[in-house]
């Protein structure tokens, strides 16, 4: 997370999951977005053998666990450019809806902030809302842009 930005940060979660963030500041200062979801375009044939499950499209990389584990991101990944040859951002031009903002899910610190951003009405962002049944904060037009975002 003290990397260069634009480059993966990947680590291992209670042992289980392997967590993929994208380093978002100047190398020294932590600062990282956790890729929760994303919409499957790809290899949706090797992204269900790696899940080991039937799963429908948007359900294969629902979570950030499953989601490294359909990409077959793992701790090799730490510290990859984002504009590399295996892990790569890209703009496709996708219209996404709404972005929705709201409190952190799975954790207790931070909650009070509005950190967690999603696609309001995509059908691969998780369902969960979090503790005692947050809602989204505030929404804006994805075409706006979302830009940072500080409590």
């Amino acid at each position: 997370m003290y990397g260069e930005p634009g480059h993966a940060y990947v680590y291992l979660n209670y042992g289980i999951h392997w967590m993929m963030n994208i380093v978002t500041e100047a190398k020294g200062s932590p600062a990282a977005v956790l890729i929760r979801a994303l919409a499957p375009i790809d290899g949706l044939e090797a992204m269900r053998r790696r899940r080991g499950v039937a799963a429908g499209d948007h359900e294969l990389c629902r979570g950030p666990g499953n989601l490294t584990k359909a990409m077959r991101i793992t701790l090799t990944e730490n510290g990859a450019d984002l504009l590399g040859p295996r892990l790569y951002l890209e703009d496709r031009g996708l219209d996404i809806g709404e972005v929705a903002w709201g409190p952190r899910i799975g954790i207790n610190v931070g909650t009070e902030h509005p950190w967690r951003a999603w696609a309001s009405a995509h059908p691969a962002v998780s369902r969960g809302l979090g503790p005692r049944g947050a809602r989204p904060r505030a929404r804006i037009p994805a075409s706006a842009g979302a830009g940072r975002r500080r409590g």
